[in-house]
């Protein structure tokens, strides 16, 4: 089976500490990379049973033509079913007919749809600290799918089949966000034009500008995309830690005199700072990290039985938090606690070599965990088997 591309393979030859200290969230880069390295993440006969085997909903599954929607009405049928309502139903002829035309595919969230994209999602997460969501775009002909325009999140650009033309224009609002004061002003001319060749990765931050447009043959490219925490997202995390507090708690004084409202404005603002501790980045990020969701992924059979994993040693079993939070205890506290899926584990010290292993959410089989942990392969299974049931872990 293929190596999954990790983020070091994306930046390469770049190192992840530089790029995360000089690229990200200040210049798009672009990084070149040999043709057919990313085509087995979504080879076109994976895509075409995607598209064949799923109920695909607008706007899930559209078409864009000009910078403008195509009508779902002329490429799919609602069908109705037997009990109640309808489900959309692909119509080939005119779907094929609309790409031919120009228009491009939009697929999102296909990482849901496909296990290779899907784990390329959860090691990114797991990298990246963010939770990540990948759409697909397939066009073949030279209109632009979508008009000059800036995200509100961070994106890798990965170009699996064909090529495309990218225009970059730049940021014109520093770090904008989807919910703002005011909107950037509209780029000019572009700094760059280039063509991202198959095999090729971009990097775009947030509030950069810039418009993609088919060069006549078949494109198909990944966009990966993730949100960096801000300190609005701070202060939106203290706003509910101050819940606690009594005194923001109370309704404030609007009838009172200028004194005690001056009074109130005191008190909030001693206990608010009180919470803006020098730890506060490292105690916002670890409890953002340990609440991310596990990923779905159910292990059947077995996890449907008493023993939870199949009998024998060369199991491989995956982690399915991919940024649970670890912490260990002093050398006088021998004990683990594990933060995942936002609840608390507390484990024996001996438990950690094991949790180690399972965090990058790789595959591990049940014999080495049991040799990487010194403890005996029953504990393990035993141990595994809990994890499975908490939803933290799954066969293969």
């Amino acid at each position: 089976m293929p190596e999954t591309p990790t983020l070091a393979d994306l930046v390469a030859p770049l190192g992840v500490s530089q790029f995360f200290q000089d690229v990200q969230g200040e210049t798009y880069r672009r990084f070149e990379g040999r043709a057919g390295r990313f085509a087995d993440l979504l080879p076109w006969p994976a895509l075409n049973a995607i598209l064949r085997q799923h109920r695909l909903e607008f706007p899930r599954l559209r078409l864009a033509l000009d910078g403008t929607p195509v009508p779902m009405e002329s490429y799919t049928d609602l069908v109705p079913t037997r009990r109640s309502g309808t489900v959309p139903r692909l119509r080939a002829a005119p779907f094929t007919e609309q790409l031919r035309g120009g228009a491009t595919m939009v697929l999102d969230a296909i990482q849901e749809l496909s296990d290779p994209i899907g784990d390329l999602a959860r090691g990114l997460e797991h990298d990246l600290r963010e939770s990540v969501q990948v759409n697909l775009y397939a066009g073949w002909g030279v209109t632009h799918g979508f008009d000059v325009h800036w995200d509100d999140h961070d994106a890798f650009i990965i170009q699996v089949s064909g090529r495309k033309r990218w225009r970059m224009h730049g940021p014109t609002r520093p770090a904008p966000l989807h919910r703002d004061v005011e909107q950037p002003e509209r780029p000019g001319e572009p700094i760059d034009d280039f063509i991202l060749e198959d095999g090729d990765v971009l990097y775009v931050p947030r509030g950069h500008w810039h418009d993609v447009t088919a060069v006549g043959e078949m494109s198909l490219h990944l966009t990966l995309g993730f949100s960096p925490a801000t300190g609005i997202d701070l202060v939106s995390w203290l706003a509910d830690k101050l819940r606690a507090s009594a005194v923001f708690r109370q309704d404030l004084p609007r009838f009172g005199t200028e004194g005690e409202r001056a009074d109130r404005a005191a008190a909030l603002r001693a206990e608010l700072e009180a919470t803006l501790t020098a730890d506060v980045l490292d105690r916002f990020l670890t409890e953002r990290d340990s609440s991310a969701p596990a990923h779905p992924r159910v292990g059947l059979p077995w996890a449907a039985t008493s023993g939870l994993l199949p009998d024998g040693d060369e199991t491989e079993v995956r982690f399915l938090v991919p940024r649970a939070v670890l912490e260990e205890g002093s050398a006088r506290d021998d004990r683990v606690t594990l933060l995942a899926d936002g609840k608390r584990f507390v484990f024996a010290g001996a438990a950690a070599p094991l949790l180690k292993a399972l965090l990058d959410g790789t595959p591990q089989a049940v014999k080495r965990l049991a040799e990487l942990s010194e403890l005996d392969r029953g504990t393990v299974r035993t141990f595994l088997g809990e994890l499975t049931t908490q939803g933290l872990l799954s066969i293969g």
